[in-house]
């Protein structure tokens, strides 16, 4: 299968200043979707100014787990990994914005739920290290890769949030 290319990013002028824009894939992880906590975890990085472009619940298969967690393979936790993730559904979303990766991990808190930061999704929702509400890419490399597992080019939309600076011509 040929590698898909993503579209270029978009490019933002501010103030003659080009800033390109990020995107970061997130997870909503079953603990958290069957807790009914999706609605809030999106809330809560939109509020942040990260801005939605693409979003879908799906159950993944564990083939699709097997591909997303490739980094951890070999290690202890990795076949425990791979069935929670495929347990019960997941909310995928693409997130943009500058500085979007980081942005989203600060938001996210801690891995482990019990060293996250009250106010943080993780200290605030996660349960234990596995069951920590959402997943995040950790790098620009890792979220083109992440985004493609989950998205086609055709599902990434683009708009401009009203609530934002304007692009300058």
């Amino acid at each position: 299968m040929p590698a898909r290319v993503l579209p270029d990013l978009p490019i933002i002028i501010r103030r003659r200043k080009i800033v390109e824009m990020e995107r970061t894939l997130v997870l909503v992880k079953p603990d958290a979707v069957t807790r009914g906590l999706t609605g809030s975890i999106i809330k809560r990085l939109e509020e942040q100014g990260l801005k939605l472009v693409a979003l879908k619940m799906l159950q993944m298969d564990n083939n699709l787990a097997r591909k997303h967690y490739a980094p951890h393979q070999g290690k202890p936790f990795f076949e425990g990994l791979v069935a929670y993730i495929c347990s019960a559904p997941v909310v995928a979303a693409v997130f943009e914005a500058e500085g979007a990766i980081q942005l989203a991990r600060k938001t996210m808190g801690a891995t482990d739920p019990a060293k996250a930061e009250g106010g943080t999704i993780r200290g605030d929702w996660g349960l234990d290290i596995e069951r920590n509400s959402v997943h995040g890419s950790d790098s620009a490399e890792t979220a083109r890769r992440e985004i493609e597992l989950f998205f086609g080019d055709d599902e990434i939309t683009y708009y401009q949030r009203i609530d934002s600076r304007p692009i300058e011509s």
